[in-house]
């Protein structure tokens, strides 16, 4: 399979444990976002599905964690965050949702006639009906620390059915840390190749293949 596929197994999803992985997935590894090459922090990400809903799980090492905010729909991305854009029609139009390590989420979706920041248009009144979020932190004796973050998405809160076997869409995964002395870092499952660091590129996005 590319490494710009990632194939989204049917497997179903347990709210006993929601941060498990399915044994059926193959967790992919985020990349720094600007040049490809691998990152200070490791991070993990699985996806499957249901016959309602997309699960994407997050698994990040940290060493400091920055989640000030409290409310929906705070402005997430100018700390630590996981991101997920999807684009289940086209790429102008594709939807962001995060998850901070407090559990806070932000939902929007994005207008992008020529696939660029400068000209996007962000919808916040947007929200994402019926979406799940969970967070768990594990630390180890050695002092490094495992953030797990579970998003669980309803097909229907973005107009879509549940996927066919074999239907595909855009998407791409990623995740903000910030770090005052060892420095931010962006990292991304299809880096955007972009200094400044840039995630709204969508035509960098990977695709997801959903399996029967």
């Amino acid at each position: 399979m590319s490494s710009d596929v990632l194939v989204v197994p049917r497997a179903e999803f347990s709210i006993e444990d929601p941060w498990t992985v399915p044994t059926v997935c193959e967790p992919i590894r985020l990349r720094r976002a600007t040049d490809g090459n691998a990152p200070r922090l490791a991070t993990c990400v699985a996806a499957y599905s249901d016959a309602t809903c997309l699960t994407i799980v997050f698994s990040s090492t940290d060493d400091l964690v920055v989640a000030n905010y409290h409310k929906h729909d705070d402005p997430l991305y100018t700390e630590d965050v996981v991101e997920v854009f999807l684009a289940p029609e086209r790429l102008t139009q594709y939807f962001e949702i995060e998850v901070s390590p407090a559990g806070v989420t932000f939902d929007t979706r994005i207008e992008s006639p020529e696939g660029q920041r400068s000209t996007m248009r962000a919808d916040h009144a947007w929200d994402c009906a019926g979406l799940f979020a969970a967070v768990r932190s594990v630390s180890e004796s050695s002092g490094v620390m495992t953030i797990d973050t579970v998003i669980r998405l309803p097909f229907a809160s973005i107009g879509r059915a549940k996927p066919e076997p074999n239907e595909t869409w855009r998407a791409n995964f990623f995740r903000i840390d910030r770090h005052p002395s060892e420095g931010d870092e962006f990292t991304a499952w299809q880096p955007t190749m972009k200094t400044p660091p840039d995630f709204h590129v969508p035509a960098a996005f990977g695709t997801l293949k959903f399996h029967r």
